[in-house]
């Protein structure tokens, strides 16, 4: 291990660096800070489904090419390449500046009730998590200030801290949703070099739906020409559905600045075929065009209701292996897949998550 007192300039004094020599943070450098201000509040204009977060780290472990959250980390003087990926900020007063927040009375007058979001920037259960234990802490202040809450996640180390959430979910609203894109397991290791593999996520989802929690999951990003054709679908979909999903939610990727040069780059040598179309298909700008997203919204809807999601109890064991053997057979099935060619056709709109 090596400490010292070295720090990009945007990050505030007295912050320290560390590189731990261990196979599982080895090409991370973490950087703990005492932050100002732990909640957040998002703007309104954003139009996101949620009002006010918490991210105790910046940057993310995980690596997820197409990762919206990169160009969050120009802010602190990093890139949003391979520094959003291995210089990992780590708020350590976290748990103390929530409790003081919510201490606070507009908490218990104005903003009671209004769920608190988790994991909608960088995961909270990414890799420094598993050092640094913000997430017991910060989940126990919610409970015990009542306060409602949702955690969005790819980390099966939120199953650590399962007995917690239980008995937060005793006294006040708490919403968990994993995130699970698709289920070949060869294009999750090229696209999230740094997460789980889809079957571990898939069981984290088993085993908070037979822990009586219930569990979304939030298939995002969908990657045109990659992860996109109705076999994909239809194998991502079953499987989400085999691990007890309570529904399931499609996004399709966007590439706003910084994640756009990111994995622009990452496609021109992964994929240099699809490099043309991409570029005509966000010729337009971050996003797909409307009809393209309407056309897999309509298809992973379809795929939902045919596979009973929202509509019946988890049905796995409570070890989730149920969940891990329809990943696998569904990776298995999609080894020969192509990417699709068909080209978008209606009109968009996206489900709404937590």
């Amino acid at each position: 291990m090596r400490d010292d007192g070295g720090q990009p300039a945007l990050i505030e004094r007295g912050a320290l660096t560390r590189e731990f020599d261990t196979p599982g943070f080895r090409g991370i450098t973490f950087h703990e800070v005492h932050a100002r201000s732990i909640v957040s509040e998002v703007p309104a204009a954003s139009r996101m489904p949620f009002r006010y977060t918490i991210n105790p780290y910046r940057g993310c472990s995980h690596g997820c090419v197409g990762c919206f959250a990169r160009n969050t980390h120009t802010y602190l003087a990093f890139d949003s390449g391979a520094d959003f990926d291995s210089q990992v900020v780590v708020k350590t007063n976290a748990v103390e500046l929530l409790r003081r927040e919510l201490a606070r009375p507009v908490w218990r007058t104005k903003r009671a009730g209004v769920a608190i979001a988790m994991g909608t920037n960088v995961d909270c259960y990414q890799r420094a998590e598993g050092r640094y234990r913000l997430m017991p802490g910060i989940i126990e202040a919610l409970r015990d200030y009542r306060h409602p809450f949702s955690i969005l996640t790819r980390g099966p180390l939120i199953l650590r801290d399962l007995e917690l959430l239980r008995d937060a979910a005793r006294y006040v609203d708490v919403s968990l949703a994993v995130s699970v894109p698709f289920v070949d397991r060869d294009l999750s290791r090229s696209f999230e070099p740094g997460a789980a593999t889809p079957a571990a996520r898939l069981r984290v989802c088993s085993q908070f739906a037979a822990a009586g929690l219930g569990c979304a999951v939030l298939m995002a990003p969908i990657l045109p020409y990659l992860s996109d054709s109705p076999r994909q679908l239809e194998a991502a979909v079953a499987a989400i559905a085999g691990a007890g999903a309570r529904s399931v939610t499609p996004i399709v990727l966007h590439l706003r600045p910084g994640a756009r040069e990111w994995y622009m780059g990452w496609l021109a040598h992964h994929h240099p075929q699809l490099v043309s179309r991409y570029e005509a298909l966000y010729r337009g700008g971050s996003y797909t065009p409307t009809s393209y997203q309407r056309r897999i919204t309509d298809q992973v809807r379809e795929l939902a209701d045919r596979h009973g999601i929202g509509r019946r109890h988890h049905r796995g064991s409570d070890d989730g292996s149920r969940a891990v053997d329809d990943a696998e057979a569904a990776h298995a099935a999609l080894s020969t897949a192509r990417p699709t060619t068909a080209q978008p056709q209606t009109r968009a709109t996206q489900l709404s998550l937590l």
